[in-house]
């Protein structure tokens, strides 16, 4: 059995904690809110667990419980990790961007320094990429599946595919096998050493969908997340198997805190020298946020009540609130009815409103009045109290070190998080950015927080009500300084002193528009990208088109907007605002590239489908950035014919991932990589990726002026090519 090691118990604690809250389920207790972290002894005690929520929540799903479904790094040729030097290979390149140093994250992009590595389709492509004037795919993977992302280390290369199973069992005195459809994660291992002929090493697998997955050194971690399957006394439980053969069965964790949703999630290490394999699961609910620094992996999900909490909080809200506010003589009767074991709930109510009732009936209106108005205050007050202590986000630490998993601790913060650049650890510290949100019967309620937890992952330190009424947008965790961008109609951007555990604003900036993505330019300046705003006709605010912000944080009481640069219409996008990897950024060659959807000229409008259109543009804008400036350099098309009619999302000429050897630019959309020049963008050279056309959406297209009646076959979304008669939207 895989053993897990708690800091603040023993495994024999657990055991016995685990042992006890058995006995509790055989013997009919409802006190399952301990909170603590305890182990599953065997599969039995598990769906005893479930069977005993089940009644607990009063909440059937088909015979069982309520499931839920499921920076840029600079490298050099001799790099750790990269593939072994020689003369036609880039002494200077580029990898993916990441959040933490030495903590690299997956992606259907990766490159060294000569070769790029990509998902097309469900193939793996391997193209020889350097030097770019003879770029060439050399091999093509089929795989079964769906490939999600990859990691490439040395002669490596680490390949998530999801798969949907089919499995038979044998529900509880049934009479034959029945199927269920179970989503796998497979972690297959190729050995790239021959380019040409990638041979797979392992085949390892895991139950549950892909969620992420990170690489320190030759150790690979594994995040995947399976609803829990139980119906009928059949419960599908977690095991790694390689090539079909079952090699682990994980132990499973849990905290003593009933739940609406439950998921298995897996967390697998792989060793990829020694083959190590690890793995632990914790049912819990659906994680929303992961985190991983160098040393620890963060799991984050938001509270659930489990639903006895709601069918009693009405008769608490009442005794709480309500009664305390009566006068002394019904509150004593009131009070004395509680206690009157003689009664059931329905008795007990009907002769309590029947007091209320005579109290209501006795009374001058005006009384009256000033009575239900301090009830309702008082109720106000309560359930904001009740939202903050409800509304919070549990974030679970498990330890990491050469593969080995180490459960530490959880702790809980007021609000949720916006993603994983929310959380940061600093110093054995994690500090936690949320937006906190609720509403009552009276107001709704808006505002941010900034928490630091210990190393036990106990709240030591907090700045709450951070722009009331507004949402976090982005942050940025930089040493002792937290940037966060906020938004409601301007841009409030927020430096964040956080070198004690007494968090403080130092200083703030507004200004139209917000960021949704913050990346360190130096330590005193800060890159936004983000959407620009305008006043709409209505009175209200607007996005319009994309745009990068250069802040200046040198004098942190006072930071200032050295530049910024617009591009585009309003429905101008980028796949960097939501996913830093398509984030290209290098401080020595203050370069800055950025994939962009541009809207650009005048609407037209097709009177026979009745929608406008406008000239759409799909590429990659390429940016020279100092401490001072941010200046285009210029810009790389991939549309075929360089600018078409319509709102294309989904296009395969979108550019999604760019990358740099030495002095070549690598652009690469679905059905493409060009190659520019870094010092005039001039084309060099492109390769065709075997995109595989298809439109499920038939729809009209134009050519040469002309409606065409046949479907455009395009990728993921309906074309509109060419150009229609031009008519200026009214």
């Amino acid at each position: 059995m895989l053993i897990v090691l708690i800091s603040a118990c023993t495994i024999k604690d657990i055991t016995n904690n685990s042992n006890n809250n058995q006995n509790q389920i055989n013997q009919g207790s409802t006190d399952l809110s301990s909170g603590d972290l305890k182990k599953f002894n065997s599969k039995d005690e598990i769906m005893n667990y479930l069977d005993k929520l089940q009644t607990y929540n009063s909440n059937n799903y088909y015979g069982g419980i309520r499931v839920s479904m499921p920076m840029a790094v600079k490298m050099t040729a001799d790099s750790s990790g990269a593939a072994e030097s020689s003369p036609s290979s880039a002494a200077d390149y580029s990898q993916t961007n990441v959040q933490v140093a030495g903590v690299d994250e997956a992606d259907f992009v990766k490159n060294d320094d000569k070769y790029i590595y990509i998902i097309s389709g469900n193939e793996f492509l391997i193209v020889d990429a350097y030097p770019a004037e003879d770029a060439d795919i050399l091999s093509k993977t089929d795989i079964e599946g769906y490939p999600r992302e990859m990691f490439v280390n040395g002669n490596k290369l680490v390949l998530f595919v999801e798969r949907n199973d089919e499995v038979y069992t044998f529900e509880q005195y049934d009479i034959m096998p029945r199927p269920i459809y179970k989503q796998t994660t497979h972690v297959l291992v190729y050995d790239i050493s021959d380019k040409e002929d990638p041979q797979l090493l392992k085949d390892y697998d895991t139950k549950g969908s892909y969620i992420t997955a990170r690489m320190i050194g030759e150790n690979v971690y594994l995040v995947s997340q399976d609803y829990v399957y139980y119906y009928r006394r059949v419960l599908d439980m977690p095991a790694i198997r390689e090539s079909s053969k079952i090699i682990a069965s994980p132990d499973v964790y849990y905290f003593d805190m009933p739940d609406n949703n439950y998921n298995f999630n897996t967390i697998l290490s792989v060793n990829l020298n020694s083959e190590k394999i690890e793995a632990k699961t914790f049912m819990m609910g659906y994680s929303n946020a992961i985190y991983v620094s160098e040393n620890n992996i963060y799991i984050s999900y938001q509270k659930n009540e489990p639903y006895t909490y709601y069918e009693k909080y009405n008769e608490k809200r009442f005794y709480d609130v309500v009664v305390p506010l009566m006068p002394d003589n019904l509150k004593n009767e009131i009070n004395e009815l509680k206690k009157d074991d003689s009664l059931n709930e329905y008795q007990r109510w009907d002769k309590i409103s029947s007091k209320l009732e005579e109290m209501y009936n006795n009374m001058e209106e005006s009384d009256k009045e000033n009575l239900i108005v301090d009830i309702q205050e008082a109720i106000e007050e309560y359930e904001l109290k009740r939202e903050e202590e409800m509304r919070k986000t549990v974030i679970h630490k498990i330890k990491i070190d050469n593969g080995d998993l180490d459960y530490i601790g959880k702790g809980e913060v007021k609000g949720y998080l916006l993603n994983q650049f929310s959380m940061d650890e600093n110093e054995n510290k994690l500090r936690v950015a949320t937006t906190f949100e609720a509403w009552t019967s009276g107001e709704s309620v808006l505002y941010n927080n900034v928490y630091v937890l210990d190393e036990d992952m106990k709240v030591v330190g907090d700045l709450e009500k951070i722009a009331p009424d507004e949402r976090i947008y982005s942050t940025r965790f930089m040493g002792d300084r937290l940037y966060m961008v906020t938004f409601q109609r301007i841009d409030p951007f927020f430096v964040i002193d956080l070198s004690s555990d007494d968090p403080k604003i130092l200083g703030k900036l507004k200004i139209p528009g917000f960021s949704d993505y913050l990346h360190p330019y130096d330590e005193t300046h800060i890159i936004g990208l983000g959407k620009d705003t305008k006043e709409n006709e209505w009175g209200g605010i607007s996005t319009t088109g994309i745009k990068l912000a250069l802040f200046d944080v040198s004098d942190v009481e006072n930071p200032k907007l050295v530049d910024k640069y617009l591009i585009g219409e309003a429905g101008t996008d980028s796949e960097a605002l939501n996913e830093h990897k398509a984030f290209l950024f290098d401080k020595d060659k203050n370069l800055l590239v950025i994939p962009v959807r541009e809207v650009k000229g005048k609407q037209v409008y097709d009177s026979r489908y009745g929608y406008y259109t406008q000239k759409i543009w799909q590429g990659a804008y390429v940016f020279t950035v100092t401490g001072e400036n941010i200046d285009l350099k210029g810009k790389v098309g991939h549309n075929e014919d360089n600018e078409n009619y319509g709102y294309w999302y989904g296009s395969p000429n979108a550019v999604r991932r760019s990358l740099f050897m030495d002095n070549v630019l690598y652009t690469i959309s679905n059905k493409l990589i060009k190659m520019n020049n870094l010092d005039d963008l001039k084309e060099i050279n492109e390769v065709k990726l075997p995109y595989s056309e298809y439109n499920p959406y038939p729809g009209p297209y134009y050519k040469g002026g002309v409606m065409m009646e046949d479907t455009m076959v395009v990728g993921s979304g309906v074309a509109v090519a060419d150009s229609p008669p031009e008519i200026e939207a009214k």
